[in-house]
């Protein structure tokens, strides 16, 4: 299971943004963690700031290192800007899409909803959240889930919605339009880095 299980705060202070969500702690403590965290000052190599690029990305979309590489290397066969590909493909995810329609109201909370067979792609049930979504593909909730108050109280919290989406709250069923362009994608990564360290 790609996941990761730690400290999220201390993640958060260590790229100074509110990766798993907003949280007091980051807003207090706006320094990087541990001891030494007030008084860092060192100049970044570059290859330390393509790495913490690199590691934000994954840790924002819940993607260990192997996957995350495979990922990579998909994008780079396709034709077009790498690095707005692999965003694509991360946004393309079930478990992402999941969290976007806001089924969910974390990326976390969406890998378990899918892991748990409360969520159908074209009318089955898919319990893989890395599943990739291709276009006009109709994510639903399953018939049985709908009720669950996970599901209710996120889908009536939830005001966020992104253009390469459509949400139907009748029925409960979103569509995965296209693959998002990169200046509609609101995550502040900058994957030029993360192409740059992977072609050393």
């Amino acid at each position: 299971m790609a996941r990761y299980t730690g400290p999220k705060t201390k993640i958060s202070r260590k790229f100074g943004e509110p990766i798993f969500g907003s949280s007091k702690a980051l807003q207090k403590k706006n320094y990087p963690p541990g001891q030494h965290g007030r008084g860092r000052r060192r100049k970044q190599s570059e290859y330390a700031l393509q790495l913490a690029e690199k590691q934000k990305a994954k840790y924002t979309y819940g993607v260990l290192e192997r996957q995350f590489s495979n990922i990579f290397e998909k994008a780079s066969r396709r034709s077009g800007i790498t690095g707005e590909i692999l965003l694509q493909l991360l946004e393309a995810r079930l478990d992402n899409t999941v969290y976007r329609l806001g089924i969910a109201p974390t990326r976390r909370a969406a890998r378990q909803l899918v892991g748990h067979k409360h969520i159908t792609v074209n009318g089955e049930i898919v319990n893989i959240p890395s599943y990739t979504l291709k276009e006009n593909d109709l994510i639903g909730v399953r018939e049985k889930s709908k009720s669950l108050e996970a599901i209710t109280d996120s889908l009536a919290s939830n005001a966020k919605r992104f253009s390469w989406l459509e949400w139907d709250s009748t029925n409960m069923v979103g569509k995965f339009l296209n693959a998002p362009n990169r200046d509609e994608i609101p995550e502040n990564i900058k994957e030029q880095l993360i192409v740059e360290l992977y072609s050393k």
